[in-house]
């Protein structure tokens, strides 16, 4: 048994203890009472780039029975409290609510919007409101309309406050919740009751720790007035009762009542190597998998992959049209696969027709939206249709060709457990010839066959057959592998004369090729001279393989040194331009991955004569570093004879992606190569 404390003043301690962490989760801030001294926020996340705050953000989801029918609608309100600091933060002011639209056209309402901006004047506290009038609604897409405000009487300086609830008849939508953005947040808070009816799958992502973290059970009972043969939520609860009874009943239950808070979010702000900032913010999202009511059979809600599947290879939108015979391909079938003698060879001559004679527009759905016959006659379409057509005119050639739905980097990562759909914005094509597969997308010109863009590389992706298999394309599986050599002698008159060859990897190679599509080799020459020192002349700019999609790209020049000769003491960087002068990972820390494009193998090799009249003063040392033991090298080798200066530089990266637990010593790494590179070679002349 446990008994109270004897002592009195342990007693107070303890109760003391207990109020104090009561008062730590209790809101700091009353929303529509704002007083002088609100408007001096203190936080140590405030700092000179900071330029507007979030004081306090507190969202609420609640599901109510609908008295007018048997159904439950979901409640979402909203409070919001941000102070603006300088005009860099007025995009703090305008607002944008979505609300959903179902494929019937029913929406959700907002209701009971309050906005009001306050400043100072005169030593008191002003008020503007918002006027209804100045709301605006736009339609973003079939299934997303945005209400949008700006605030009024903005100033530097300003607080303002917005309120607002949702209701939806989508019980299904419960509202996510985002913690996190790109204005430090001092207390964020959401709280759900949700109804034990409902199962959901609870999603949480990001790196900033929960104040707050707590559910609590308690019981509830849902009343409905029965007008008809009616059903809960889709043939859930089916009454007995008819029209002209209309009478009450109830549905007993219990409510686990959820509630989140975080405490001094800081902004996020976007590091380099990152595919996208929305993989990272702190957020919560819901996904409901099953619906159990009192005395009724439980119903998973959840599709599975091969359900969804199913239903894409029927819709009108997706698989019917990759499905159809397709007869109006009949007439140039024949010409765009003439020659081919393969069916590799034909889906060869099919990609390539595609790649070069469609323009894609950006798209940000896998969805065919006007069926392919028109993109067919139109050489353009969106991704989605120039993807999927190149899928039917494989179809039609007896290539077997199944579409793959992916999100693109800029889009963020999937969820390989649920098939949560609106995650997805792409489609390419999965080619299987005897037993090899090829992966194929022909939105990017310039792209070899059996390549896929790097945007494509972005883990979890499904193929969209009757199996409905999962697949990945990581950029860890990708490595591009380049080297560079240099050869530099002494020439005639005491000149130092040399030559530079870079063979590039696959995608830097792209790289160039998509530059030179839109600009002339006078125009690469004239960047290229300019990241080399004035001292240091180039010529003879040539690049091989530009229109050899299938060959690495190799760029070749000669060199010639004005510095030996005049000067009695020469300092040389032997990487020339290549050294890597800057790190990436400048950020004392990270909290989120960092995400390259591919893994890496980089060789640059020197090869050079000690110029006539010159010695050697001062040598770099050599040098090697591992990343985690074996994850990466850097290594600088180099040595010098009477006549001769040789150096071997290798950078070896074997993943793309690294975790930010890994992030110090990824930072340490690159510090360690970028203080290695900018050594120099001290030549001194001989007396």
């Amino acid at each position: 048994m446990n008994y109270p404390p004897k002592n009195p003043i342990l007693l107070l301690c303890l109760l003391f203890f207990q109020y104090s962490i009561l008062a730590q989760d209790k809101l700091p801030i009353k929303f529509g009472k704002v007083s002088i001294e609100d408007f001096n926020v203190k936080s140590s996340l405030i700092d000179s780039n900071t330029s507007a705050i979030v004081v306090a953000d507190v969202g609420s989801s609640e599901f109510i029975a609908n008295t007018h029918e048997v159904s439950f609608s979901l409640i979402f309100k909203e409070s919001k409290r941000i102070k603006i600091i300088n005009k860099n933060g007025f995009d703090a002011a305008t607002v944008t609510i979505p609300l959903f639209v179902s494929d019937a056209g029913k929406a959700e309402r907002m209701e009971e919007l309050e906005a009001v901006t306050y400043n100072i004047e005169n030593g008191k506290v002003s008020s503007v409101k918002l006027d209804k009038p100045s709301v605006f609604t736009e339609k973003h897409s079939k299934n997303w309309i945005y209400k949008k405000f700006t605030f009024p009487a903005l100033k530097e300086g300003s607080i303002i406050e917005y309120s607002y609830r949702v209701k939806s008849d989508f019980f299904f939508n419960l509202q996510r919740w985002i913690f996190q953005g790109v204005y430090p947040v001092l207390w964020s808070q959401y709280d759900a009751d949700i109804p034990d009816f409902y199962k959901f799958a609870i999603l949480s992502q990001g790196y900033h720790p929960f104040a707050v973290n707590t559910v609590k059970k308690t019981g509830a009972s849902f009343s409905f007035i029965e007008h008809s043969v009616k059903n809960v939520s889709g043939n859930l609860y089916v009454t007995s009762r008819t029209a002209a009874e209309e009478n009450s009943f109830k549905i007993a239950g219990s409510i686990d009542a959820h509630t989140w808070i975080m405490k001094d979010v800081p902004a996020l702000k976007e590091e380099p190597y990152t595919t996208t900032i929305s993989n990272a913010v702190s957020k919560i999202e819901f996904q409901l998998k099953q619906v159990a009511f009192p005395d009724m059979p439980v119903r998973d809600v959840t599709d599975s992959w091969q359900k969804v599947s199913e239903e894409l290879l029927i819709d009108e939108d997706f698989g019917v049209p990759i499905s159809n015979a397709n007869n109006w391909l009949d007439a140039e079938m024949g010409n765009i696969v003439r020659g081919a003698s393969t069916q590799k060879e034909k889906a060869g001559k099919i990609y390539e027709y595609v790649r070069d004679n469609y323009t894609s527009k950006p798209g940000s759905t896998f969805y065919v939206s006007m069926g392919l016959k028109e993109p067919y006659k139109n050489k353009n379409g969106s991704t989605a249709e120039i993807n999927m057509l190149l899928i039917a005119m494989l179809r039609h050639q007896k290539i077997t060709a199944d579409p793959i739905i992916l999100s693109t980097r800029n889009n963020g990562v999937t969820n390989e457990y649920y098939p949560l759909m609106d995650r997805y914005n792409h489609v390419i094509a999965r080619v299987s010839i005897e037993n090899e597969v090829i992966y194929l997308d022909a939105t990017e010109s310039r792209l070899a066959f059996g390549k896929l863009p790097l945007q494509d590389y972005n883990g979890h992706a499904r193929i969209i057959t009757n199996e409905a298999r999962p697949v990945y394309f990581t950029a860890d599986s990708v490595n591009e592998t380049s080297t560079i050599s240099v050869f530099i002698e002494n020439g005639e008159n005491g000149e130092m004369t040399g030559n530079f060859t870079n063979n590039l990897g696959y995608y830097r190679s792209l790289n160039i090729r998509s530059k030179l599509a839109a600009r002339t080799i006078d125009d690469f020459t004239k960047e290229l001279r300019q990241s080399y020192p004035s001292e240091i002349e180039l010529s003879n700019v040539t690049i091989d393989s530009l229109r050899l999609l299938d060959e690495p790209v190799a760029v070749y020049y000669d060199l010639k040194f004005k510095s030996f000769g005049n000067d009695d003491i020469v300092y040389f960087n032997p990487m020339l331009s290549e050294a890597v002068t800057k790190n990436p990972f400048a950020a004392a820390e990270r909290f989120y991955p960092v995400e390259m494009p591919y893994a890496i193998d980089e060789t640059y090799t020197l090869n050079m004569d000690i110029p006539i009249g010159y010695k050697v003063d001062e040598l770099p040392k050599s040098a090697r570093v591992m990343l985690n033991e074996n994850e990466g090298m850097f290594e600088y080798i180099i040595s010098s004879s009477e006549t001769k200066i040789q150096l071997r530089r290798k950078l070896v990266l074997k993943k793309a992606n690294y975790l930010n637990e890994d992030y110090k010593s990824l930072r340490d790494f690159f510090a360690a190569m970028v203080s290695k590179e900018a050594e120099q070679i001290v030549f001194k002349k001989i007396k």
